[in-house]
């Protein structure tokens, strides 16, 4: 038995045990995958958690919500993923210590190729620079992004990733929300990489009156599937990428490393589509009635 878990806030409603349990049942290999929810918990620690995981014998954890870039500095290694990006979503209690991976980073490229092939990625508003931001942004980097527009709350946060990237050779600025409008028509991508438009946090991150078919646009939320912003998009006949897409993509890429030595990829790899459309038969589909 593989023991794994998430560690977030306001998780109840997630796939991600449903998406490993039924990846492993695929496999022949018996996963359990536990959530430990701090939304309600006085004082939650999140050091304190991960290491009582290890404790219990997990083999590691997925990360989300508010927790990433914490992750990131509790390991002791640190994956390429964490090291171009700055936060972990993935924790391996390995005999060397607690090591960090990224696996939304790799799981963006992964579900835009998928959806896009070699569609260069243009002009990008990034809404959010938080963990999920950061890692996209890396990721659209390497998606022949031209700039990337930056619209978070957070100056500060907003202005770090910025000059990150641009450290990186991806060129990026910070925007107001009024210049994002203004400026929208112009450029071809809008990612959301807050939690705006979660079930947790209803609403729309942007004003959508810009959108057009010149878009593509990616909703990191994916529950529920159909947010807001998709919604608008759809309406302005842009091209959508769900964040269902990310889910699959980067949860099958934390699977990966969890049962490193158990499989390998050449066994993982036929089972990635499959996966990939029974979620969005379940999440995005207009059979789909309800969050399951």
């Amino acid at each position: 038995m593989i023991k794994l878990g998430l560690v977030g806030e306001g998780i109840a409603k997630s796939q991600s045990p449903d998406l490993h349990e039924r990846l492993g049942a695929s496999l022949g290999v018996a996963v359990r995958y536990d959530l430990v929810d701090s939304l309600g918990i006085a004082d939650f620690d999140f050091a304190s958690a991960i290491q009582t995981l290890r404790a219990e014998g997990y083999r590691g954890t997925n990360v989300t919500f508010p927790f990433k870039e914490k992750a990131a500095k509790l390991a002791d290694v640190c994956g390429e993923g964490v090291q171009r990006v700055g936060t972990a979503n993935t924790l391996l209690f390995d005999e060397q210590g607690l090591r960090a991976e990224n696996t939304d980073y790799t799981g963006f490229i992964s579900a835009y190729r998928h959806s896009f092939g070699s569609q260069p990625a243009g002009d990008v508003l990034l809404i959010g620079a938080g963990g999920v931001g950061r890692a996209v942004a890396c990721a659209l980097g390497e998606l022949s992004a031209h700039c990337i527009h930056i619209l978070e709350r957070d100056e500060q946060r907003a202005d770090t990733l910025c000059r990150d990237l641009n450290a990186m050779g991806i060129t990026a600025e910070c925007v107001s929300a009024e210049q994002a409008q203004r400026e929208l028509p112009t450029w071809q991508g809008v990612v959301n990489c807050t939690p705006i438009g979660h079930i947790n946090h209803p609403g729309c991150p942007i004003d959508t009156t810009g959108l057009g078919a010149q878009h593509w646009v990616f909703d990191a939320v994916y529950i529920p599937a159909h947010t807001e912003l998709l919604k608008a998009a759809h309406q302005a006949k842009a091209k959508t990428l769900s964040g269902v897409d990310l889910f699959v993509f980067q949860g099958v890429d934390a699977f990966r490393f969890f049962t490193h030595g158990h499989l390998s990829a050449e066994q993982i790899t036929p089972h990635v589509i499959p996966l990939r459309t029974h979620y969005i038969e379940q999440l995005v589909s207009p059979r789909a009635q309800r969050v399951p």
